[in-house]
């Protein structure tokens, strides 16, 4: 597979290393350099982009705020490798969902580290768009899905979760054998939709649970392990049914 990329910076010496190495590296074609995001979202009009290394301190428009524009086009968006001298933009880049943040001054090894998170990006990308069935209901069969975990899609077993909990824009997916859960950035209404009912019930407007996973049940709350969660009004008939099984 090969990813049409474009580079954006108005650092002359750092468009021209970025250049360099995309050029040096076979599964990736330059299709466009551009010393301002400006250009580069006229250029963009005009051509199919697989994936994007954008700095992100440039006049009149920056490379967050051009993440940001180019975020509209939901599914068909180019792919973001940010490109900066500022690690304090780590935490907005992934906001805008992107592949990587490479900080400057980056070698080649560690430019080929973040070209090939987007390289298989792409294949996991393509074999869901090339057979359509087998994508979120494919993957619960197959007992694993994936999560953006800071710039990585990561697979996680399903019978590894015991439960997960919502805070704002992002969720902890707590697992079996392991401390310290996993941060993500999506909705639990997002996962909540992936996750297989038979399997995973939301039993508060904060909480998903595994359901083979609770040890035990009260009137109000559920144990899993020695996490006790609460059983959310509005989720208390739903769940009763499944607790009725019990009885």
């Amino acid at each position: 597979m090969i990813l049409n990329c474009i580079a954006v910076d108005d650092e002359p010496l750092a468009l021209g290393l970025v250049c360099t190495f995309i050029e040096q590296t076979p599964f990736l074609k330059l299709t466009g350099r551009y010393a301002s995001a400006v250009e580069a979202l006229v250029g963009l009009q005009d051509q199919k982009v697989d994936l994007i290394f954008l700095d992100i301190q440039m006049p009149n428009l920056n490379g967050i705020e051009l993440a940001r524009v180019l975020d509209s086009r939901g599914a068909n968006k180019p792919r973001i490798i940010f490109t900066t001298a500022y690690n304090q933009f780590a935490l907005e880049g992934y906001k805008v969902d992107a592949l990587d943040y490479l900080l400057k001054p980056f070698n080649y090894e560690e430019f080929l580290h973040a070209a090939n998170k987007a390289l298989s990006y792409a294949e996991l990308l393509h074999r869901s768009n090339t057979n359509p069935a087998a994508t979120d209901e494919q993957r619960m069969e197959d007992n694993y899905l994936f999560l953006k975990i800071e710039y990585q899609l990561v697979r996680v077993a399903l019978n590894d979760i015991l439960y997960i909990e919502g805070l704002k824009d992002y969720v902890k997916v707590y697992l079996q054998n392991t401390e310290k859960p996993l941060l993500s950035l999506t909705s639990l209404k997002s996962l909540e939709e992936k996750l297989p009912s038979k399997r995973f019930m939301r039993v508060h407007r904060s909480f998903i649970v595994s359901l083979d996973k609770i040890n035990s049940i009260t009137r109000n709350a559920l144990q899993i392990g020695k996490v006790n969660i609460t059983i959310g009004d509005q989720y208390k008939d739903i769940f009763g049914q499944f607790q009725s099984k019990w009885t």
